[in-house]
Formats: C-alpha cells, structure tokens, sequence
C-alpha cells in the first residue's frame, strides 16, 4: 500500500478531491471548493468532474510560514507514478486513479467515442482526463504493465485493466468477438481498443474486479428474495 508524501515549500500548493487526506504537518492549510487548484468551477466543469469519478469538491493544500508535509496513501496496493503534464501532452487515467497534482493541472472527463458503450460498458469505460501544464500523482493498482504502442498498433483490453495512457493514443471501444464469447465469457460485452502511437500502462488489479472478487465471501441479509416475500419482509 504506497504512500505519497510531499515536501511543499513556504506558499507551494497541491490539490486532491476531497476525502484524500491522509496526514499533513501544521504548517499546511486547507482550503475546499468547486474551483481551488486551478479548476473549472462552472456547472460544466463539476459535472465533468463527477462524471469521471471524481468528487465535486476539491480540496487546496498550502505550506505557510514554512515547509510544510502532505501525505496521501494508495487505495489498493500497486504503485504511485508521478506524471508531467504539458500542453498537448496529457493523460487519461482510471476513474480511481488521480492522487493529487499542482495548480495549473486540469481534471476532468475522458471523451468517450461511443457513449453508449461508454455507459453500458461498466466502469472501466469512464476515464479521468488529466491536462493543463504542471506535476500530477497517479496510483495504479496491482502489477503495472507498460506498453509504447507505434502508429496503427491496437491492444484489446478489458476495461477494467486499462490504467493510464497518454492523449496521443486513440481510446475507443468494441463488442467482444463472438456471441458465445459475449454471452458466456464472463467478460462482459465491451473491449477497450487502444491504437497508437503512445504509451500505455495496463493493471493487473481494479477495485471492480477486487469488489467481484470478494463479494462471494461477503455476509448477505437475511429475509430477502421469495424466502424474504413469503416470510413478509
């Protein structure tokens, strides 16, 4: 389970969605908003936000009178990567990914090329874009694997293992080959197609395949279903 931790000198800021913290020092201050960090704060943007995963409120981090410590820890076990974000040179990355980043970084909604695939597919289909100019944090969860794709090379993934790839690469979605395949795979409907050229960085680990996982283990109420109907509850 990583951690990242920031030295921020006297005046230097991050931002995160709100609910990230995990420690700070007392020289850092916090401020929370629609719009701190840079964001867009507008009826557009927040909903950009929410639809990507993020939360709508954002939370500002400030070291003041001295140097001050942020810390944010990993959802699921895996790796942190540190990203430069330029103009023409963003990320989008998996609704759960987007740690923290400097003002002057923009987080929002990947463009999704079949919105009903986009909707339908699952979750694995909604991505955080990362653009703007400045430094972001990004986890990745599980075994990281990086692929440079060339002009015209494509990767089918499954959704859920599509971790973070540059803007330059073409995000798009297709049916699973097949009706037996799609209907009795087990993988659902929906591949995400990945056409270079740029990189890409796939996970072996997603909080949907962890949530699948474990849901079979999980203790179930009582009194539901016909059992539940015919008992009156």
């Amino acid at each position: 389970m990583p951690v990242l931790e920031l030295m921020l000198q006297p005046n230097e800021k991050v931002f995160a969605e709100s609910g990230e913290l995990a420690w700070i020092s007392m020289a850092i201050q916090l401020r929370t908003g629609t719009s701190v960090g840079g964001q867009q704060g507008g009826f557009m943007g927040v909903l950009g936000r929410a639809v990507a995963g993020a939360t709508i409120f954002m939370t500002e981090y400030t070291s003041v009178g001295g140097e001050g410590l942020v810390a944010f820890c990993a959802k699921l076990p895996g790796q942190i990567l540190p990203l430069q974000v330029e103009p023409g040179r963003g990320y989008l990355v998996h609704r759960h990914g987007f740690m923290c980043g400097t003002p002057g970084v923009q987080l929002g909604v990947g463009y999704q090329q079949r919105l009903g695939a986009g909707i339908f597919g699952g979750t694995g289909f909604r991505m955080q874009r990362v653009s703007g100019r400045g430094s972001a944090w990004v986890e990745l969860h599980g075994e990281v694997v990086h692929y440079e794709l060339q002009p015209g090379n494509t990767l089918r993934v499954h959704p859920g293992h599509v971790a973070l790839f540059e803007e330059s690469v073409d995000f798009n979605v297709t049916t699973m080959p097949g009706i037996r395949n799609a209907l009795f795979g087990g993988d659902g409907l929906f591949l995400a197609t990945l056409t270079g050229p740029g990189h890409v960085w796939l996970q072996s680990m997603s909080m949907s395949h962890l949530a699948h996982a474990l849901a079979t283990y999980m203790p179930r109420s009582e009194g539901t279903g016909i059992g539940g109907l015919l008992q009156g509850n």
